[in-house]
């Protein structure tokens, strides 16, 4: 959405209270932009607040939303809300690495317990977890310094590994790299 010139001259004809009311105002209405405002605004919220907070809420989630009954249909579901949470992250502060990051932390959940569910004969899941991994190293070689890439890539490319060790890569519409592959 593109703000109009008008739109600008009438903020700027605001008093300082008709503005404060109007921001509170918009911030009530949407969680998200009163998440921006206060690390925008307030020391005290940095990037590393943050991370904790959305890696505490990814930890909830896959801790008190999946359910050992019909766990095929809960773990996608779960994994689903997880990578959004990441995106809100990423909106919040813009910041690519803290993308990165929590995405590797969402995969470290992945493969330090539900690795039997990704051979599953439901592979929702598994096509889930290999899509999240392929972003993330798309993530680190797009975004990122060259100096970040050594440092993901042996954590990256294990998870490839452990990934293609499934009969489920053959379900995947893309083909599973082998390992994070690096720009010449």
């Amino acid at each position: 959405m593109v703000v109009s010139g008008d739109f600008k001259k009438t903020l700027l004809r605001l008093s300082e209270k008709e503005l404060v009311a109007l921001l509170v105002r918009a911030a009530k209405r949407d969680d998200e932009f009163y998440d921006t405002l206060c690390f925008e605004l307030l020391p005290d919220v940095t990037v590393e607040s943050i991370k904790a907070e959305t890696e505490d809420k990814i930890h909830e989630l896959f801790n008190l939303s999946v359910s050992g009954y019909l766990l095929h249909k809960s773990l996608p579901k779960v994994l689903g809300k997880g990578v959004k949470e990441v995106a809100r992250a990423r909106r919040i502060t813009k910041n690519k690495q803290l993308e990165v990051d929590l995405n590797l932390y969402v995969l470290r959940l992945i493969f330090g317990n539900y690795t039997g569910s990704l051979d599953s004969s439901h592979n929702q899941f598994y096509k889930a977890t290999a899509r999240l991994l392929v972003r993330s190293a798309s993530l680190v070689i797009k975004n990122l310094h060259e100096d970040y890439w050594l440092e993901y890539k042996p954590e990256l490319d294990d998870y490839f590994q452990k990934l293609r060790a499934y009969a489920n890569r053959w379900s995947l519409s893309f083909e599973l790299p082998q390992e994070m592959s690096l720009p010449d």
